[in-house]
């Protein structure tokens, strides 16, 4: 199974507050041993909120609207993309992670939609196009 692993803004990563070097050094040792067994398929940190800018849809109609955005509890400082055996794996994993913040930090995981879980929604033909995607995608 694959699941985004989406870690929390913070009041520092928001004022954009670089981690210290020592967090930067423990990150990369993690990201290292991720990377050696196997899991992490993707991952990055994201800018302060106030670099984005965020569009809307309501229809057909589209709104575009600048950072920074203020509903912090709902802001992503950063993700992971792994793949793992089951839910406690990834939490396993997860718990071995350094803090990515000098404070309290929420990090999320969630699992990926698979082309499975779309039942007869997905035709053969929405399988096809989705496998050829995918295969072009991963280069």
């Amino acid at each position: 199974m694959r699941v985004v692993v989406l870690v929390k803004a913070s009041r520092g990563s928001e004022a954009g507050e670089l981690p210290s070097e020592e967090l930067l050094t423990a990150m990369m040792a993690y990201n290292e041993e991720l990377v050696e067994a196997g899991i992490m398929q993707a991952g990055e940190g994201l800018k302060p909120s106030a670099t984005g800018v965020r569009v809307g849809f309501d229809g057909d109609r589209r709104s575009v609207r600048k950072g920074p955005f203020t509903e912090s509890n709902d802001l992503v400082a950063g993700f992971w993309l792994w793949k793992v055996s089951s839910m406690d794996e990834a939490v396993e994993w997860l718990k071995r992670c350094p803090n990515p913040h000098d404070e309290p930090t929420e990090v999320e995981i969630r699992p990926l939609f698979e082309i499975e879980d779309f039942g007869d929604n997905a035709t053969p033909e929405v399988r096809e196009q989705e496998a050829r995607l995918r295969a072009q995608t991963q280069g």
